[in-house]
């Protein structure tokens, strides 16, 4: 497969992300080859480590590729998203509990799709000119591929910050968050690699990783970003960012302003819920995360949000509700409500 580099070096099994023209977005096939070799390696004594990383400076990777789901979505096609779905979490939840050591190199974007293969690896490798996001509601999704469980787990309640605006991450910020574990200047990464190679273990990483940049000047960031996030319902916050009447206050309104509605209300009551009930395991996440994305073709705004930022090009989306306060607390219940028709097998993820 073209859009895969798969290789044994030693100890190791290596796959590399090949589409850097379209920023490595994953296709159904990818996925289902990516989680066979790694079924292969689990059972080969020969290999120890698990690298993956991608082609290209721009992205590891920008998410999956949603083009042919919108194609099949207009066409009345409701299954082909949900095995796609289906294929996805089940690979991520794999790569969250594989037994060997697996270390992702996040070099450039790494979002929605691209979190489900790199951010639930046991180590996670950024550089400084790494950026991380989960912009999902912004096409009318919400924080998936199992993203939902770190975002519940952030602490600062900077999991609601960045689920309901979508901002970019960088470095420090997706450390704090619980995105990344190392921080390597990109310059090492061809040492990094060359070391576990020849050893067949991960110690390098301990002698080349530093601290972010400017990783001191974000504290006081955090109290306030606490603070408002904090709020019990997202009037609240959307009032606390009003009184604050500052220019990062108002550019994160508009922020979520511009999100689908519904993405907005229900990302927010994902994260709640996860927090209150304690649920972090990621197929806990991935089940409910399931739940909206299994409706979404049919009942969200997810074409309409693919249609404007990716087809048409447009950026004016026409969503089914003016604000999230017009989202009724039932719609939120049906979207993330059990699945009765069908529902999530993640197999034997663990």
């Amino acid at each position: 497969m073209d859009d895969l580099i798969i290789r044994e070096i030693g100890q190791v099994g290596w796959i590399t992300l090949n589409r850097p023209k379209s920023l490595n977005a994953l296709t159904h096939e990818m996925i289902l080859e990516i989680e066979r070799n790694l079924d292969l390696w689990l059972t080969d004594e020969d290999i120890n480590v698990i690298i993956i990383d991608a082609k290209g400076e721009k992205a590891f990777c920008a998410g999956g590729d949603i083009t042919e789901m919108y194609k099949r979505g207009m066409a009345g096609d409701l299954e082909y998203g949900r095995k796609f779905w289906q294929d996805e979490y089940r690979l991520n939840a794999k790569i969250k509990y594989y037994p060997k050591s697996i270390a992702s190199f996040l070099n450039g974007y790494t979002m929605g799709g691209g979190v489900g293969i790199g951010c639930h690896a046991e180590f996670q490798i950024i550089g400084k000119n790494s950026k991380i996001a989960m912009p999902e509601c912004s096409i009318g999704l919400i924080p998936d591929v199992g993203g939902s469980s770190i975002l519940s787990n952030a602490n600062f309640h900077l999991g609601e910050y960045f689920g309901l605006t979508g901002k970019t991450m960088n470095p420090y910020w997706a450390m704090v968050t619980g995105f990344a574990t190392y921080h390597i200047d990109e310059k090492h990464w061809d040492d990094v690699k060359a070391d576990i190679i020849s050893s067949g273990h991960l110690e390098a990483l301990e002698e080349y990783t530093t601290p972010p940049q400017n990783h001191q000047k974000h504290s006081a960031d955090l109290q306030v970003i606490d603070q408002i996030f904090g709020q019990d319902t997202l009037g609240e916050i959307e009032q606390a960012l009003l009184e604050l009447d500052t220019e990062w206050s108002t550019d994160v309104i508009a922020s979520i302003h511009r999100n689908s509605p519904l993405s907005v209300a229900c990302t927010f009551a994902m994260i709640r819920v996860q927090k209150r009930l304690g649920l972090y395991k990621i197929e806990d996440s991935l089940e409910m995360e399931f739940r909206f994305t299994a409706r979404s073709v049919e009942h969200s705004d997810f074409i309409e949000g693919i249609r404007a930022q990716i087809i048409d090009k447009d950026f004016k989306p026409k969503w089914k509700h003016s604000s999230f306060k017009e989202v009724d607390d039932l719609e939120v219940a049906f979207m993330l409500g059990a699945l009765h028709e069908y529902s999530l097998d993640l197999g034997d993820c663990r």
